[in-house]
């Protein structure tokens, strides 16, 4: 059992000390802290000042009451009114001078148009709001024409009342499922990088020390078997170190953050009061399908002996993930489909698809019990399998990229 743990350690201390891991986790942590600091980042570059626009009113009766409709909706947009021609404005935007010109005019029923000019279009943020200013300002000339008080007016455009009530028993709230939403998005990304990352690293692992020859002098002392899951659990500790270091960072920069961030995605899809049931399937699932894919990863890998051959060689594992992955991003918008529903039940899928269930539905805990022993069993007749695939596969040297050299594995372990 000694040997067991050397290779575990082994391979965690070596995996942690490489150039890409700590560039990878680096990297990573950057993002997080870009992510979780987004409004800051974004009032640094726009601390240049407001976006000028030049308003050329061709009524002489729009832009007062324009600009006060702007001033409503968007508090950062300055208006300017512009009193030379045309030209001049598309020139003085051509110049930096303003960031776009629009026109404004009456259409044929005495009702406001305008035409909006900029260098580009690509950003419809300021055109959305000068479109919705201009839309309100339209509005409230056309109830003046049939003579509507502002109170009636009012009372016309009020938002209608609608309320969302489920009937089913303990079902999500719409505020509940909207965090879930967001959790569960969140979450899914994590596991499916999680699980191409580390099943890859796994699979080059076993495929660089065959290829280096390290593995004869191994299975010398060493049974293929303790090497295997040694390095499944090996590589194991090392997502859950930088998964930490992650959550760790992303955690505290969030909660610095928190009151900048409540107004966007993350007050939206809030990650306050997220129930511990959530947090607990998370992990549940998380380590499931690292295990699930990390065996398969590993008896992968012993089939090839060059390291150009490890990606053919896996890409069928990794298409399963990413249509697992698809398939629950589907289901984020439909988790109660029936096709979400079975496919949570297939076990490549299980730890995604029913791990959103378990998240966007309140479903009976039954289910995801079954979902779990599925798991569960699949893995240990993936590691059975694998084992004993693994154990011919390392013996395995020459051009291997074939699936039948799964049968080649298995008849080398039979003749041991």
């Amino acid at each position: 059992m000694n040997s067991f743990w050397i290779i575990l350690f082994h391979t965690y201390l070596n995996k942690l000390k490489t150039k890409s891991f700590i560039i990878t986790t680096l990297l990573t942590v950057l993002i997080v802290l870009g992510l979780t600091n987004i409004n800051q980042i974004i009032d640094f570059f726009d601390k240049g000042g407001k976006d000028k626009i030049a308003v050329l009113d061709e009524t002489g009766q729009l832009y007062k009451p324009f600009k006060q409709q702007m001033s409503a909706i968007n508090k950062d947009l300055e208006l300017v009114h512009y009193k030379k021609n045309e030209q001049a404005a598309e020139k003085a935007v051509k110049n930096g001078d303003y960031t776009g010109a629009v026109q404004l005019r009456f259409d044929q029923d005495q009702l406001p148009e305008a035409t909006f000019k900029a260098m580009t279009i690509a950003d419809s943020t300021i055109s959305t709001d000068l479109q919705t200013g201009l839309q309100q300002l339209k509005t409230m000339l056309a109830a003046s024409k049939i003579n509507l008080s502002q109170d009636q007016l009012q009372k016309l455009y009020k938002p209608v009342t609608f309320e969302k009530k489920a009937l089913e028993k303990n079902a999500k709230t719409e505020e509940e499922l909207n965090q879930a939403r967001g959790l569960v998005y969140v979450l899914l990304f994590v596991i499916y990088f999680a699980v191409i990352m580390y099943a890859n690293m796994i699979a080059m692992e076993v495929a660089t020390e065959k290829s280096s020859r390290v593995m004869e002098i191994l299975i010398s002392s060493v049974s293929p078997i303790k090497q295997m899951f040694a390095k499944i659990l090996g590589i194991g500790l090392l997502s859950l170190t930088q998964l930490a270091a992650f959550l760790i960072v992303g955690y505290f920069s969030f909660k610095h953050n928190l009151d900048s961030l409540k107004d966007g995605f993350f007050g939206v899809y809030g990650f306050g009061d997220v129930p511990t049931a959530t947090i607990v399937y998370a992990v549940i699932f998380f380590i499931l399908g690292y295990f699930l894919y990390a065996t398969l990863a590993a008896f992968l890998g012993s089939l090839v002996s060059r390291i150009e051959d490890v990606q053919q060689m896996i890409t069928p594992m990794t298409m399963l993930v990413v249509a697992g992955f698809m398939i629950a991003m589907f289901g984020l918008g439909k988790p109660d489909a029936s096709f979400i529903t079975v496919t949570s039940y297939i076990p490549f899928f299980t730890p995604m698809i029913m791990f959103l269930r378990v998240g966007m539905l309140t479903i009976p805990t039954w289910e995801a019990i079954v979902g779990i022993g599925l798991l569960l069993a699949t893995i240990i007749v993936l590691a059975v399998f694998g084992a004993r695939v693994y154990r011919g596969g390392v013996l395995m040297y020459g051009k291997s990229n074939s699936f039948k050299d799964i049968k080649k594995a298995l008849q080398l372990t039979k003749n041991e």
